[in-house]
């Protein structure tokens, strides 16, 4: 029986070339987003589903498609599903983590240097024909070699962040639900301490846990107070771990030197969003992982992920293992 898969966002042709045999493929092309109608409607009668963290693959949509039996989500995130239901309905969620580790970790980079050498107002500066002359105290910023860097969650992600330090003769702090091992630690020279400490000491603060009930908000009017005055944060995880009314507040007030975020509570950003007025805030639209290499990666394994589940073997990356328990999963997956 020929099964359909339906893929909200356009992919690489050589990675749809992946698909073959009795599938049929409905991708959703155009520079718009799909709708949630045109989400609806493209699952209804779809076995495989490939969507994009901006697709909200809730138990409505699941409900919308009796015969879903796999969803591939181009990310490592996946606050937009909703797992818990997909595994009552015995639908495999699967992500994309590993090829997004070392892109992640260089824009996280990009973004504390560009925050610690004001590169975007410098870039401004000269654009508007102000460099006229050479002057004391113009732009100046934030060594970052030989600070102390605290990265908030030490997974892949956070640990290819630490690696990056050793570079620059940091100090690197972290903290997270569970402490690395004592090789990981001694190969990056990253120290495990509570998160008041890191916040504290820290020059740089990155995030980079997942979004999760016990961390929406984790950075809040408390916690930024807590930081140094001096200090930059650095959000490439998800929107909503930041409280961003207080952070507004507090770059406002100065508390803390700045920021750069390349996510926000609310995506795309509101033009009135006070943040993109402020000097000591660099914006990026969730574009962590925009390379070629990386979005083809994701597309790849992505596409594996469905074909794998479709003909009843385990994707590599499955988000909740215990679906594979499902007696609708265990037929096998799909059949």
């Amino acid at each position: 029986m020929t099964r359909k898969i339906f893929i909200s966002r356009e992919l690489p042709d050589e990675a749809l070339r992946l698909i073959h045999g009795d599938f049929t493929v409905e991708v959703h092309r155009g520079a718009a987003p799909l709708s949630r109608e045109g989400l609806l409607a493209g699952v209804a009668d779809a076995s495989g589903l490939i969507c994009q963290v901006t697709d909200a693959i809730d138990g409505d949509v699941l409900a919308a498609a009796p015969n879903l039996a796999v969803v591939a989500n181009l990310a490592v995130g996946h606050n937009n599903i909703d797992v818990q239901a997909a595994r009552r309905r015995g639908v495999v969620v699967t992500n994309t983590p590993d090829v997004l580790t070392e892109t992640t970790a260089d824009f996280a980079w990009a973004l504390l240097m560009a925050a610690a050498r004001r590169v975007v107002e410098a870039d401004r500066y000269v654009r508007s024909g102000q460099w006229d002359r050479w002057r004391w105290e113009l732009l100046w910023g934030l060594d970052v070699h030989g600070k102390t860097l605290g990265i908030i969650g030490f997974g892949r992600i956070g640990r290819a962040v630490a690696r990056r330090a050793l570079g620059f003769g940091m100090r690197v702090l972290y903290t997270d639900e569970a402490r690395a091992d004592a090789p990981a630690e001694q190969e990056l020279r990253a120290t495990y301490v509570r998160q008041e400490t890191l916040l504290q000491e820290s020059d740089f603060v990155t995030l980079h846990t997942p979004l999760l009930p016990g961390t929406r908000h984790l950075i809040d009017e408390r916690t930024l107070r807590t930081m140094k005055p001096g200090a930059v944060l650095v959000n490439a995880a998800r929107g909503p771990i930041v409280d961003e009314a207080a952070l507004i507040d507090a770059l406002a007030a100065r508390r803390i030197a700045g920021a750069a975020l390349d996510v926000f509570e609310q995506e795309p950003v509101a033009s009135d969003n006070p943040l993109l007025a402020m000097d000591n805030v660099i914006v990026t639209p969730h574009s962590l992982c925009w390379t070629d290499e990386c979005f083809h990666n994701m597309a790849v394994t992505g596409l594996a992920s469905i074909v794998d589940a479709l003909a009843g073997r385990t994707p590599e990356f499955v988000v909740d293992r215990s679906v594979l328990d499902h007696p609708r999963v265990r037929a096998p997956l799909g059949r």
